[in-house]
């Protein structure tokens, strides 16, 4: 391309006079520098932001993290792994509208995908731990969902063939709560999914969506959608009211104090039914969604959005191409099924 308007400049140049062509050349150059310095400030305004494609993890720990996720023994009755509540081919939830825990009991909330949740500021859908490493020593004690006291799930391990090796290859104190919960931790960082179609879009790749979902990512900047699902995840960076402009929990019944959301966690009243934005990355492959599960498609959850977050009217035809859009945000990842 560069060959070819060098050449292409030189023709002109030898038809025009030079002065000419010095003054039309240089007006050429500043509108390409305008033109360039434009579409720069385009692109590092939008606030979607493409997933980065390599992740800081201690690979040497990933083997025994994963290993780890699909086990049961850290269930309290060895039927329940990571995995069952995560399926990561099947896009890191579990399908259901509330998970289910130990001993077939019923869970409190819908299952959020463990894909990219490393970029999440919060783990669970009130925020309750800080990091995944947290996340993942709240599940294991959990009554429900996996209730296990970690000398319990330490003792198994030391009992198992392997585990007591594989660990002391890595830990110098062997198996504990904190190498478990480290070594999952790596696992679960390792979760990303970049390389989507629209991170590509992002980049600068045109065809990397069709009119229809370039108008679909449009809407869901005019709407005000991006409000609050922006950045790397899409999501994930903060709470949210559910019902801001029109109350959601009203058309509920049998409200749960899982509904009360944030309010759990601060007592503060402002943060009474507020919920962290969920990530959009895997929202093509996580039905049913919003942390009650209500809502069965996508598309219901854009009618929920539109309904009671935006308090806006749309067109059948603006939410369809939303939804088109949101599913431009699926990535790659090696444990996902073809």
């Amino acid at each position: 391309m560069h060959d070819n308007l060098t050449q292409g400049l030189s023709r002109i140049r030898r038809r025009l006079p030079h002065a000419v062509y010095d003054r039309a050349f240089g007006w050429v150059l500043m509108l390409l520098t305008v033109y360039s310095a434009f579409v720069s400030d385009i692109r590092a305004e939008e606030p979607i932001k493409p997933l980065p494609e390599e992740v800081e993890v201690n690979a040497e720990k990933l083997p025994l993290g994963r290993t780890l996720f699909y086990d049961p023994r850290l269930s309290k009755d060895n039927t329940l792994s990571c995995h069952t509540c995560h399926n990561l081919g099947a896009g890191g939830d579990d399908g259901r509208k509330i998970a289910i825990g130990v001993g077939g009991q019923s869970g409190l909330v819908n299952t959020p995908t463990v894909f990219n949740s490393a970029f999440n500021f919060k783990q669970f859908w009130d925020g309750r731990a800080d990091t995944v490493e947290d996340q993942i020593d709240v599940h294991v004690q959990s009554p429900i969902y996996l209730g296990s006291l970690w000398p319990e799930v330490v003792s198994k391990l030391y009992q198992h063939e392997s585990y007591p090796r594989r660990f002391k290859a890595l830990y110098p104190d062997g198996i504990t709560r904190r190498n478990i919960t480290n070594a999952l931790g790596e696992f679960v960082k390792s979760l990303t999914t970049p390389n989507s179609r629209f991170d590509r879009y992002l980049k600068g790749d045109g065809t990397a969506l069709s009119s229809l979902e370039k108008r679909g990512y449009a809407l869901f900047k005019s709407y005000g959608c991006v409000s609050c699902h922006q950045g790397v995840n899409v999501g994930g960076d903060r709470f949210r009211v559910l019902g801001v402009i029109n109350d959601y929990f009203k058309k509920r019944d049998n409200i749960t104090d899982a509904d009360l959301g944030r309010y759990n966690i601060t007592g503060n009243t402002a943060d009474r039914h507020a919920f962290k934005v969920p990530s959009l990355r895997m929202a093509a492959l996580t039905e049913p969604y919003l942390h009650d599960g209500s809502a069965a498609t996508l598309r219901d959850a854009v009618d929920v959005m539109f309904e009671f977050q935006l308090g806006d009217e749309a067109p059948d035809e603006d939410k369809a191409v939303i939804v088109l859009f949101i599913e431009t945000l699926l990535g790659e990842s090696p444990e996902l099924s073809p």
